[in-house]
């Protein structure tokens, strides 16, 4: 925790390895959920705010204490203060220690506090995306979209036959029946909605422009397409060949979507663009303090310029699905109406579009459109 305050780095590649990892990400990922009451509780509990090692430790101590009710308050403070004995100034223990025993006394008086705060208090996000979904689903859904992403994401398998199977929670994917052999990847079913639409078939060429980690390239290449995933950043391009490999998938990888000859079409090709993640912040629980407005208007014009330069890549007749993981509308349908308004030589055949308090799943958004054979 202390490390994700310091960086703000994915919490994933933050957390060690080991038997308690489960328990761990657990513990971590429900402090940064939760960060936003756990600051307007402790704030009643020290008189000057807290700074690196201690102000993980008393996240991570409260948290436990207000909203993991399999955890022991006794033994949350207990190992939250072994913990800080460990600390570069051992006297932290003792400061944690009387703060966290404060809350423990004060606990109904500070959880009434937490639920008279407003929507964005109580349930944890920044102010500017609480007004948002209000505006858009109304005060009753925007209450029950953040309820949502604030519940542990379950784990799905994705199979190859189409199944999708749910991973018992505090199992690793590791350890499950055929991942050596490639048999499933990770993978919601919310995610499952661009290559429905995409509706690949055996021998199609289809560009896949966006492609880590490599999700929706296997679906689309399990399906018999001939599959070419494009990724720019060299790491996550690591990360997209090793699950291929993982997988026995057969896809050319290309670095970029400058193609030798500038001639190369395809029948259909997805965009799978960078997004504001907003869909998905149940299972990227940092992603919501990483929101603002500046970065969604710079994602959307990121978004545009992909989206135009695979224009040029579509076949005549033939297809392009842009998708998101966002249920934000300038990311959706606004780029999409905006798209064909700079590409008239495109049509919307369709779109989808899951919102989680309503599906169930994780929130995406896909469009087919398709590019017409004479212009």
């Amino acid at each position: 925790m202390a490390r994700w305050l310091a960086t703000k780095d994915f919490p994933s590649n933050l957390l060690p390895q080991g038997p308690d990892r489960a328990f761990v990400q657990d513990l971590v990922y429900t402090a940064i959920r939760r960060l936003r009451p756990l600051r307007r509780v402790l704030g009643e509990l020290v008189a000057k705010w807290p700074k690196g090692e201690m102000e993980a430790l008393l996240y991570v101590g409260a948290a436990q204490i207000l909203y993991m009710a399999e955890v022991p308050a006794f033994a949350a403070v207990n190992e939250t203060v072994e913990a800080a004995k460990s600390c570069e100034n051992p006297s932290i223990a003792r400061v944690v220690n009387g703060v966290l025993r404060n809350l423990l006394r004060r606990r109904d008086e500070l959880e009434r506090l937490v639920a008279a705060s407003p929507l964005e208090v109580r349930e944890s996000y920044p102010t500017e995306i609480v007004r948002r979904w209000t505006e858009r689903f109304g005060a009753e859904g925007a209450e029950r979209l953040a309820k949502w992403h604030n519940e542990p994401a379950e784990t799905f398998l994705a199979y190859k036959d189409g199944r999708f199977e749910r991973l018992e929670r505090g199992a690793r994917v590791e350890n499950a029946p055929g991942f050596a052999t490639g048999e499933f990847i990770v993978q919601d079913p919310g995610a499952a909605l661009a290559v429905e639409l995409l509706d690949p078939h055996p021998g199609e060429r289809i560009l896949d422009a966006c492609a880590a980690p490599g999700g929706k390239t296997i679906q689309i290449a399990w399906r018999g397409a001939n599959v070419t995933a494009c990724e720019v950043n060299p790491k996550r391009r690591r990360r997209l060949e090793a699950n291929l490999a993982r997988t026995g998938v057969d896809a050319q990888v290309a670095p970029s979507l400058d193609f030798s000859d500038g001639t190369e079409l395809f029948g259909k090709v997805l965009v799978d663009a960078p997004c504001s993640n907003t869909g998905v912040f149940r299972r990227k629980p940092d992603a919501r303090w990483n929101w603002s407005v500046e970065k969604l208007a710079a994602l959307v014009k990121l978004q545009a310029d992909i989206l135009d330069r695979c224009a040029g890549l579509v076949a005549p007749g033939g297809s392009v699905v842009y998708s998101t993981c966002s249920n934000e509308p300038e990311e959706n349908d606004r780029q999409v109406e905006a798209f064909l308004g700079r590409h008239p030589e495109f049509a919307l055949v369709s779109r989808q579009e899951s919102v989680p308090f309503e599906s169930g799943r994780d929130g995406a958004f896909a469009a087919l459109m398709t590019r017409k054979r004479t212009i």
